[in-house]
């Protein structure tokens, strides 16, 4: 199954990163950090496969703890006492909802840039901003493409010289092997930029009259998703300005009475952050029955003949 909302246009794929991040990082109510948190972790796993979220969410396991306990240790308001820590401070229970909630604003939105990672590519950041802020645009895409590079030619030359020495790496030789290893991809890295330089130079980059080659061109369904997104983006900002949203850790839990108004808008905050699923899998279903009735008709002729 293929991903299909990034097929859409990249003003499409940005504006729905745009909102769901903001969305994410300044909506605090549990109801609101649920949705976001479900959402990112379900789309997370649609693009890159369960192992490789499950894998994502171990790593990111010791470092939820640590805010949370972190939060929990200077974080002393509430009401609710539940011990005293050795310093003498107490250990209240909404100090631990609170960092509980930063938690997973945190796992929501390390899942959230994992996602955005995948729909916005270096050539769409590019084409967004390429006109706008051209130097911008272009040390980030670089930037944003160098990591992954910069990694996987580090596992490359490890590989290598595990292949050469033939033994396995132990205590102080498998630190040396390691710097070894870091310093030939830092060479790499040095040489490639100076290469990309002269390539850049060598092909006119930076004078006047430059155009530039895109291959994104604006279509209905294009229309269509950014309508959506913006209808989403306008009921759930509207939810949030109205107080529907509001929501207080400490000292003590208070928010707002669950009204209609407030459902409508936590149910176009879903809509928005399942978006990109519901289209992708809308559109692998649709796949999968083409090739049914296609595999259908070609055994009725098979019959025929």
């Amino acid at each position: 199954m293929g991903d299909e909302f990034s097929q859409y246009h990249p003003l499409v794929n940005f504006l729905w990163c745009a909102l769901v991040l903001l969305f994410s990082m300044c909506l605090l109510h549990p109801v609101c950090l649920a949705i976001a948190l479900c959402a990112a972790l379900c789309y997370s796993g649609f693009l890159d496969g369960v192992r490789a979220l499950g894998r994502r969410c171990l790593c990111y396991l010791p470092l939820l703890l640590a805010a949370a306990a972190l939060n929990a240790a200077f974080n002393h308001a509430g009401i609710t006492t539940l011990c005293y820590l050795p310093s003498g401070n107490p250990l209240t229970l909404e100090a631990l909802r609170f960092g509980a909630a930063m938690a997973a604003l945190l796992l929501a939105v390390l899942t959230e840039f994992a996602c955005f990672q995948r729909l916005l590519g270096t050539d769409k950041f590019v084409y967004l901003f390429g006109r706008a802020a051209p130097v911008l645009s272009l040390l980030l895409s670089m930037t944003l493409r160098f990591v992954p590079r910069f990694a996987a030619h580090l596992r490359t030359v490890r590989e290598a010289q595990r292949a050469l020495s033939g033994a396995p790496e132990h205590g102080l030789h498998r630190v040396r092997s390691a710097v070894r290893a870091f310093s030939a991809a830092v060479t790499w890295a040095l040489e490639n930029a100076v290469d990309t330089a002269d390539s850049m130079c060598a092909r006119g980059y930076g004078l006047p009259g430059r155009s530039a080659y895109n291959i994104y061109r604006w279509e209905r369904r294009d229309r269509a998703a950014l309508l959506w997104l913006l209808l989403c983006g306008a009921g759930v900002a509207a939810g949030w300005a109205g107080g529907c949203f509001a929501w207080r850790y400490v000292p003590v839990a208070r928010f707002a009475a669950l009204t209609p108004r407030s459902a409508l808008a936590a149910a176009a905050y879903l809509a928005l952050c399942l978006t990109p699923l519901a289209l992708s899998l809308y559109a692998a279903r649709h796949e999968t029955i083409c090739k049914l009735q296609y595999n259908n008709i070609i055994k009725r002729q098979d019959k025929r003949t």
